[in-house]
């Protein structure tokens, strides 16, 4: 945490979060990683107030623990959590996903196809932190047609803590064509309006993506 970061001064523990958050869904911030306030205010030139008050919003997301007395550390999530968050988004998804395909629209199908399309665009530039975003739109677009606002947010709560497991899935685990291929046939599936056949991959899908991400995260752990 040597190095300064120019920031623009008028929401700074908006834009010190935002720095934060991707800094540690990207992994430069590691699971269980001690931030020191103190060094993040000399790399960001600002006071220590900012950096406070940007720590309790990532507390909030669950992103860090942040207690008064005892400064802030990296979220470290055990399997046991890893794997609750990705059943949740099933449960969460697959009801979501059901409920939309009957609504979507072509309008919607040609958004989703239009973000796959970014997706293969951020998978050929090795721009894993695009992608992570990218693919939070696509299944956003896919559940859009539901009108399920409190579920949404729900899932977006879901989709920060699991964010930095999928991007680790992505690069560490180089699963970028079973994840196009997967991607392209729920919107095929959803175009051709076969909502059990579509429900059952998303369902096959993300618990894909659970046990090797769990396999991959033990192994480094062990």
């Amino acid at each position: 945490m040597a190095a300064r970061r120019a920031i623009s001064r008028n929401t700074l523990p908006d834009v010190i979060a935002a720095d934060l958050r991707e800094r540690i869904l990207s992994g430069e911030l590691a699971e269980g990683e001690p931030i020191r306030q103190e060094a993040l205010a000399e790399e960001y030139d600002v006071s220590r107030m900012p950096v406070r008050e940007a720590l309790k919003r990532l507390d909030a997301e669950g992103l860090v623990l942040f207690t008064n007395n005892r400064g802030a550390t990296v979220t470290k999530h055990s399997l046991r959590e890893i794997a609750e968050i990705f059943d949740l988004r099933i449960l969460v998804e697959v009801d979501l996903f059901r409920r939309s395909i009957p609504a979507m629209t072509t309008t919607d199908f040609a958004r989703c196809d239009q973000i796959l399309d970014e997706m293969d665009a951020s998978y050929d530039a090795d721009d894993v932190a695009t992608w992570g975003a990218l693919n939070h739109r696509y299944h956003s677009a896919l559940y859009a047609a539901a009108e399920r606002k409190l579920t949404n947010e729900m899932l977006q709560g879901l989709s920060l803590h699991s964010d930095r497991f999928i991007r680790m899935h992505l690069s560490v685990m180089k699963q970028r064509e079973p994840a196009k291929a997967e991607h392209r046939d729920l919107l095929a599936l959803a175009e051709a309006r076969d909502i059990d056949a579509a429900c059952t991959a998303l369902t096959r899908h993300i618990s894909r993506t659970k046990e090797e991400l769990l396999t991959l995260v033990a192994e480094n752990r062990a």
